[in-house]
């Protein structure tokens, strides 16, 4: 498959600051990829570098050729910040930034598309909710209809149902041959919607892969969380005895058991009854990205809260 994205040994330093060390990829043509890393990783830096948007060392290229050679209308950019004119509608944004193609989709289909009907269309994108104007944004990303789309946290500040809608519609832009780029502080998006994933830490690639096999190499083992009674009463907690590769960790009010499948959770509830220790609440969980993101890079992921649109209709 041809890759429509490809880095080699891309380096970057701002002063004594090394942003990209060394980071080699190739992202296929019709391959949603998701780059993923703790604040200050080099994500940014990376997207900017196969935007030709900074100077680096190394290697680029984007549709077979040099960044700055590659016609702009093949490419689709949603930055993490952008800011419209707040006194234009989503409409005439959109329709503004159509203008400056040949070739650009029909406003009106565009927003559609992206969820914004006929009467928010037409409000002033001052008015907007946080939802309603990262979907304007989305929507002037694609007006071009690119060939290869960079998407910096899509989906900030839309609503759970539109935020569905939103993965369904990129998922039917890979599978119509676009190519995509993903960052996102939403570990659930990521795993969703990437074909493979990629983990920067401290300016290096430390893994690439699917997320399953990610998840199988670093995510570690499906775990039992039990909240017990926060008296100072409990024993310490043990499942000696019961078979299986129980691993059991705890602190105050919360025991953490690992290797317990679906059908072990009884006979794990029933040894804590037997041993004394109550049992207020139970979370079964697979491993996940989230997981993963720990193991490789010793920080825990919190960006799977969705937070509701402000200042608006939901978006």
């Amino acid at each position: 498959m041809t890759a429509a994205l490809v880095a080699e040994e891309v380096r970057k330093a701002y002063g004594d600051v090394t942003a990209l060390d060394g980071v080699s990829l190739e992202i296929d043509a019709g391959e949603v990829f998701g780059l993923v890393g703790p604040n200050g990783a080099g994500k940014t830096t990376l997207v900017r570098a196969l935007t030709g948007t900074t100077r680096i060392e190394g290697h680029i290229e984007v549709l077979g050729g040099d960044p700055d050679g590659v016609e702009r209308s093949r490419i689709g950019l949603l930055p993490q910040s952008f800011a419209p004119a707040g006194r234009l509608t989503p409409r005439e944004l959109v329709a503004q930034y159509a203008g400056l193609y040949d070739d650009a989709r029909d406003p009106d289909s565009v927003l559609a598309d992206v969820g914004i009907d006929g009467g928010a269309a037409g409000r002033w994108y001052e008015t907007l909710s946080g939802g309603q104007k990262r979907r304007t944004c989305v929507a002037i990303a694609l007006v071009n209809d690119p060939e290869v789309l960079f998407l910096d946290e899509p989906t900030t500040g839309i609503d759970p149902a539109g935020r569905r809608a939103l993965w369904g519609l990129l998922e039917d832009l890979a599978a119509g041959g676009t190519t995509v780029l993903l960052t996102s502080h939403s570990m659930a998006e990521v795993e969703r919607l990437s074909d493979r994933v990629g983990f920067l830490n401290e300016g290096r690639l430390v893994a690439v892969g699917s997320p399953g096999d990610l998840i199988a190499a670093h995510g570690g083992r499906s775990r039992l969380v039990i909240e017990t009674p926060d008296d100072g009463s409990a024993p310490e907690p043990s499942l000696d005895g019961l078979g299986g590769d129980f691993a059991v960790s705890a602190e105050a009010g919360r025991v953490v058991v690992e290797g317990v499948g679906p059908r072990d959770i009884d006979t794990v509830v029933a040894a804590f009854d037997d041993r004394g220790i109550g049992v207020d609440s139970l979370t079964w969980a697979q491993p996940d990205l989230g997981d993963v993101y720990l193991e490789l890079t010793g920080e825990s992921f919190a960006g799977d809260a969705v937070g509701a649109d402000s200042g608006g209709a939901a978006g």
